[in-house]
């Protein structure tokens, strides 16, 4: 959830079906006679003109939509947020480009609409145990956070409320969005895109589900307790519903705040290090993860700052919405081309795609070769040939420099050079979200300049190996 605060607040957010499918109705019809005009107009162009004039109209109609879903708020506005992030692969860039605007239209809900929802969910003898800002301390498009305090004992909370008719107004929303898609004629509709569609419909369930987010909060909790690298937020079953979340406020700086950034860079490097272990346990052993590779769901505790432990500084792990739980069937192809890669297999590397679904046996064996090259060089920072890495990638210890590799700029270039976007089929939903999540890892760790080699903690997890755990040992202050 966005940490900003919030410039803006609205009364009340439009969750009639009626009302918010009149709105999405008339914007797609206007939207739909727009692009009809344009294509008939535009047919009498020379080809290259054509191009320039419709890209020009897919932005025009993207940036038109956008505006009407930022008016709606609530659901429609977190729908486009994550066909933002994940529709790359059935979306024009046109529109993709567009709906990550939203991120910034989030507006807050008036404090005494929020209030009502408190009272209503909790009861107003439990409200009268808290002392709680009104001024939202975050807010997204589902709900907002409030900063409270308990009377009795003076503990710090947060309560996470969810906006007022988001969770009824999901299905129909989505299916207004998708409609509207359609009728402005911004995406062709197919089985890959239906499958994507419910997929992104069931995330948003889990979303709205914040019984649920509290039970995975928990669970994440336990399952990091005895590691000191990582604090997850404690619930407050008694402060919670199924529309509140309350949890204890968690102190931190942001990822790229100055006084991260003023840290050693082996104290940053750890931090890089703790979060990559986190990749692979969620990966390798639990089976499940967290894909919102929002920053704002991370804060960095630095060790010795209001009373915290001198010797560690720590990772806060907030908002457990997004969990995305995985099987063995997927997992098994996933961690074969991982293995692969490292090995530097690459026929092994293919049959992993081919399972996976985004390659084909029918393709050129070049066009195959090249595409499994390029999934083998996304493991680049895990290889033990740290001789074939760039220059500039090296610091003078032979340390892998997550920042100044740009790695997934080259990655993106090579992929770019070669035949496979004639070729590319749409992955699998469950390789979308783990790719965003890589994607987020590898960004979170250059975003610290953080500078080491992540080999030994692979080969943990590939192999079992009992190699020392390099994130534990370079977590000394003294630097």
């Amino acid at each position: 959830m966005p940490s900003r605060r919030s410039r803006t607040s609205v009364s009340r957010i439009k969750t009639g079906s009626f009302e918010r499918r009149l709105s999405l109705t008339r914007a797609g019809l206007f939207a739909g006679t727009r692009m009809a005009s344009h294509m008939a107009t535009n047919w009498f162009s020379s080809r290259e003109k054509r191009d320039e004039r419709h890209r020009a109209m897919l932005s025009s109609q993207a940036r038109f939509l956008v505006d009407e879903l930022g008016q709606l708020k609530g659901s429609v506005v977190k729908i486009g947020q994550v066909m933002a992030l994940y529709g790359e692969h059935f979306l024009p860039a046109e529109v993709t480009e567009a709906l990550h605007t939203l991120e910034d239209q989030t507006a807050s809900l008036a404090w005494p609409a929020i209030e009502r929802v408190l009272q209503s969910e909790l009861g107003s003898d439990r409200l009268a145990e808290l002392v709680i800002d009104p001024e939202p301390i975050a807010a997204a498009s589902l709900g907002q956070v409030h900063r409270a305090r308990r009377d009795s004992d003076g503990l710090e909370l947060v309560l996470k409320v969810q906006y007022p008719g988001v969770a009824d107004a999901v299905d129909s929303d989505l299916s207004a969005v998708a409609q509207l898609l359609k009728v402005a004629r911004l995406v062709s509709f197919g089985p890959e895109f239906n499958d994507w569609l419910e997929e992104v419909r069931n995330m948003m369930h889990r979303e709205v589900d914040y019984r649920l987010e509290a039970e995975t909060t928990e669970k994440f909790r336990r399952m990091l307790a005895s590691d000191p690298r990582f604090i997850v937020p404690r619930v407050l079953p008694e402060y919670s519903s199924a529309h509140v979340i309350a949890s204890t406020y968690e102190h931190g700086h942001s990822v790229s705040a100055p006084a991260v950034r003023a840290l050693p860079l082996e104290r940053r490097s750890a931090l890089g290090e703790a979060a990559l272990e986190l990749f692979f346990r969620e990966l390798f052993v639990w089976g499940e993860m967290q894909t919102d590779p929002n920053f704002g769901n991370y804060r960095i505790r630095i060790a010795g700052e209001e009373g915290e432990d001198p010797d560690t500084d720590r990772i806060v792990l907030l908002d457990f919405g997004a969990v995305q739980s995985y099987t063995n069937a997927f997992l098994a192809p996933v961690i074969q081309m991982i293995r692969a890669s490292y090995e530097n297999d690459l026929h092994a590397v293919i049959e992993g795609g081919v399972e996976l679904r985004f390659m084909s046996r029918e393709w050129p064996q070049e066009v195959l070769e090249t595409f499994g090259s390029v999934c083998m060089s996304v493991l680049e920072p895990l290889s033990g040939d740290s001789a074939s890495w760039p220059e500039y990638a090296v610091n003078s210890q032979g340390q892998y420099r997550w920042k100044q590799s740009d790695l997934p700029s080259r990655v993106a270039r090579q992929a770019a050079r070669s035949a496979i976007s004639r070729y590319f089929r749409v992955p699998p939903k469950e390789f979308v979200f783990l790719n965003r999540k890589l994607i987020g890892v590898y960004t979170f760790i250059a975003v610290l300049h953080s500078e080491f080699n992540g080999e030994p903690l692979l080969r943990k997890y590939l192999y079992g190996d009992d190699t020392p755990d390099t994130s534990a040992t370079s977590q000394s202050t003294k630097a």
